[in-house]
């Protein structure tokens, strides 16, 4: 296996694990905006979404991470100043996700939440990630 086509398929699995992690951080973040009271259809709602990140967002965040670090390994990357500034945002977005994945198991357990305001906050960190990624600026 040479080691450009080792790259590309880690690069891939990097991606698309990428897009479905962000789609669940989102639909988790629209769903908490939308529900933050504490009825019983919105219970049962709460643990069906729960159960979607708990099954698909967080095993795709994992895989991000160890995508994401088997490429900058193979890049010889660690020591590069738009690494450290996007692997900061990347904590930042998988704290996010923490955060939310726990107002989230709050609701599904009956407790009102307050809702997730600041969307543009995610959008802001992911276009940041993109940028540092793609154009690798210093």
């Amino acid at each position: 296996m040479t080691a450009l086509w080792a790259y590309s398929w880690w690069k891939a699995l990097h991606v698309a694990s990428a897009l479905v992690f962000v789609a669940g951080v989102f639909s988790v973040a629209g769903f908490l905006q939308l529900c933050g009271c504490a009825s019983t259809d919105i219970k049962v709602m709460a643990a069906t979404v729960r159960r979607w990140d708990r099954r698909m967002t967080t095993p795709a965040m994992l895989m991000v991470w160890a995508f994401g670090l088997q490429l900058a390994a193979s890049g010889g990357w660690f020591g590069s100043g738009w690494l450290l500034l996007k692997l900061i945002l990347v904590v930042m977005i998988s704290g996010l996700h923490g955060m939310l994945s726990a107002r989230l198991r709050r609701l599904s357990l009956g407790t009102a939440v307050a809702p997730s305001g600041r969307p543009w906050i995610l959008l802001a960190i992911l276009l940041g990630i993109s940028i540092l990624a793609v154009v690798k600026p210093f």
